[in-house]
Parts: C-alpha cells; sequence; structure tokens
C-alpha cells in the first residue's frame, strides 16, 4: 500500500473511531437532555442546544485527523495511548453527567479529561506540529465545557 493509501486508510479510521465514541457519548446524553437537562439551572453563557451537535461533530473530525498524522508519522505510541484514553474519558463524561445525572461525578470526569487532553495536545506537537494544532479547539471547547460544568454543579447543589 502507498503512502497516500496508507495516510488516507488512516485518516479513514480514526475519523471513524472518534465519530463512534461521539455516537456512543450521544447515546448516554439523549435521554438526559429531554428530560432531566432542562429542569438544571444554568449560567447565562449555556450556548443554545443546537450548537453542539455540529461543535461536537466538527472536533471529532478533527480529533480524527491528528491522531491519523500521528500514527502515519511513527505508528502507535505512547502519544496515541494518551489520545485513547482522552477518547474514553470523553465518553464516560457523558455516562457520569447525562446518564447517571450528576453534575459533581460530571465536573470531576471532566477535570480527568482535561488533564489528560492536555498531556495529548503536548505529546502529539512533540511529534507533529500540525496535529498538536489539530487539538486545540477541541481543548477549548472542553475547557469551556469544564466551566459551564462547575457552574451548573454550583447552580444545583
Amino acid at each position: 500500500m502507498g503512502i497516500a493509501k496508507t495516510l488516507v486508510f488512516k485518516l479513514l479510521v480514526c475519523v471513524a473511531v472518534c465519530l463512534a465514541v461521539g455516537g456512543l457519548g450521544s447515546l448516554w446524553t439523549s435521554a438526559g437532555v429531554k428530560s432531566w437537562y432542562p429542569s438544571l439551572a444554568k449560567p447565562a453563557f449555556t450556548p443554545p442546544g443546537w450548537l453542539f451537535g455540529p461543535v461536537w461533530t466538527g472536533l471529532y473530525v478533527l480529533m480524527g485527523v491528528a491522531a491519523a498524522l500521528v500514527w502515519q508519522k511513527v505508528g502507535w505510541n505512547a502519544a496515541l495511548g494518551l489520545f485513547v484514553a482522552q477518547l474514553l474519558l470523553n465518553a464516560l463524561w457523558s455516562l457520569l453527567f447525562f446518564r447517571l445525572q450528576s453534575p459533581l461525578l460530571g465536573l470531576i470526569g471532566i477535570v480527568a479529561l482535561w488533564v489528560v487532553l492536555l498531556a495529548a495536545v503536548i505529546a502529539f506537537a512533540r511529534i507533529e506540529r500540525v496535529a498538536g494544532w489539530l487539538l486545540v479547539p477541541y481543548l477549548l471547547w472542553v475547557s469551556f465545557a469544564a466551566v459551564l460544568n462547575a457552574a451548573i454543579f454550583w447552580l444545583n447543589r
């Protein structure tokens, strides 16, 4: 398989895995969004509900591209291990916050996600600068989501 075909294959696999994790998270999110989440007190800076789907879809695509670039450059390594760990924590947050309906557990989960994600951004940037930069919008969104989660916890304690 040529380099271009190998990269396309890796791009497809990584983007598909990221979108699948997003799909799993949305399964855990959907029930809570319809019934429990609307009943919570939320801060004024809460984005409209319609924004989350497009933002997350774009972020999952960027994440997949970043992972594929690292995989293509160095193969499987610790940086990709961190990436997989943050993906699992990403899905776990949806379970904790929406499925278990716990802003406190969600806050704990998103702080763990943020720490592992930051480590993944740094590790990716050391291997392939573009891959690190592709994760920055995701890190910024998770930072915002952590503040939002903390505010929801505070307002509903």
